[in-house]
């Protein structure tokens, strides 16, 4: 049986995701009596396809060890969805030829709910085609959606970066409120779930302070009532801080903002509601507003990794290929905890079919009942999640990353053309 192993990542990187690849390859290099040459696919299961192998015997032990305080996609990352195996059989086809050039047996990959039904794709459409490739998903997502798992790899550090500078800015707009800004907006990601909104909640050092109003995905805008609930944290405290998902919907379930649309709704790249409701604002109360997306720096702030969450990561991505090694194929390594404090969390596993495409929100008993903030249960859920610091090296007052040398394998086949 051939015994490569293939490691790839997929889908908006994270601060940890590196930490799993980490967990993934060094884990791999430990087992010499089950797995032989290691490689990784260059930008995602577009790389596999175009036969861009990384070739990691030219990283050096130290690199590889720097990727888990790395972040970003070390190996590069890509949003594609392989096609519908009896519309696009030349894509399969492919997989499996250039997996049997390269003697490939293993092939983890690496991302959310999206890219867990690559990865049983693959491991279904290998056994019909003859193929023995051991298929394994290895989970992450800042958006903390995906199922079957205590929490996802990636949200914890993201989660921690989102109250710390909610915090932080809600003190700089406390001390000019009263007579400056009023409203602090802040949009995070979320494009479903408000898991990432909610963390904000966490900036919260006693009730209400600082005051704060969170719009969840989960929760229909309603504007008369939030404006109605605005006007009465000002009243009360002076200014508010408002958190956004990006994924907020109207009483209609639709989007109120989108930033640029894509053919594939998943990948449509939302944005643009905290623009949105400081003009609301403005135009209906005159409130003076500040507002800020996080964007790409919730997901890629390292220097402030929960270390809860780049143990977790790095776990993941060990138990993977553990797991593989002990026979197991068509799984996702999840997370499952075992008690809230002391948190303590162990890594089971579950088939891909029960988290491939599968988006799982916030219960409705972790939002409070109106609508704008949190319950304790979710306090005690989200608090384990950003415990910890696990901070790079730092030289010259900056954080030290790594990067790979990323020389690619000889191909062996014809170039492949890509086909919609």
């Amino acid at each position: 049986m051939p015994n490569n192993v293939l490691y790839a990542q997929s889908g908006g990187v994270t601060a940890v995701i590196n930490a799993s690849a980490c967990g993934v390859i060094q884990t791999a290099r430990a087992l010499p009596e089950t797995f032989g040459k290691v490689y990784a696919g260059k930008d995602g299961i577009l790389g596999v396809l175009r036969e861009e192998l990384i070739d990691l015997d030219r990283e050096s032990e130290e690199t590889i060890a720097g990727l888990r305080h790395t972040p970003g996609g070390a190996f590069g990352s890509c949003r594609f969805d392989l096609g519908d195996p009896d519309t696009h059989p030349e894509q399969y086809r492919r997989l499996v030829e250039v997996f049997r050039a390269h003697d490939i047996g293993y092939f983890f990959y690496n991302g959310g709910g999206g890219s867990m039904d690559t990865a049983l794709k693959v491991a279904r459409i290998a056994d019909e085609m003859g193929y023995p490739i051991v298929s394994v998903g290895v989970p992450k997502t800042i958006d903390n959606d995906l199922a079957c798992t205590d929490t996802s790899p990636g949200f914890g550090s993201a989660a921690k970066f989102i109250a710390t500078v909610v915090r932080e800015a809600s003190m700089d707009v406390e001390s000019m409120a009263s007579s400056s800004t009023k409203v602090f907006i802040m949009e995070v990601m979320g494009r479903h779930a408000g898991w990432l909104a909610a963390a904000a909640a966490l900036a919260q050092q006693s009730k209400d302070s600082p005051p704060m109003l969170i719009l969840f995905a989960e929760i229909p805008f309603d504007q008369a009532d939030f404006l109605r609930r605005l006007n009465d944290v000002i009243a009360t405290h002076g200014y508010c801080v408002v958190v956004a998902s990006e994924g907020l919907k109207g009483p209609d379930g639709k989007l109120l903002t989108v930033a640029q649309s894509h053919d594939v709704y998943a990948y449509t790249q939302l944005g643009g509601v905290a623009p949105m409701l400081a003009g609301m604002i403005k135009e209906k109360t005159g409130h003076k507003i500040h507002w800020a997306v996080a964007d790409y720096i919730q997901r890629s702030a390292r220097h402030i990794a929960a270390r809860v969450d780049v143990e977790q990561a790095y776990a993941t991505g060990a138990m993977a290929v553990r797991f593989a090694a002990e026979g197991h194929t068509g799984f996702m390594p999840v997370i499952k905890r075992l008690c809230d404090a002391p948190y303590l969390w162990t890594v089971d596993r579950v088939p891909l079919e029960q988290v491939a495409n599968i988006e799982q929100g916030m219960p409705r008993d972790f939002i409070s009942e109106g609508g704008y903030g949190i319950t304790e249960a979710c306090r005690r859920y989200l608090r384990p999640l950003i415990e910890g610091e696990a901070y790079p090296p730092y030289e010259g007052g900056l954080p030290r990353y790594v990067r790979i040398r990323g020389e690619l394998l000889e191909k062996k086949l014809p170039a492949f053309e890509l086909k919609k």
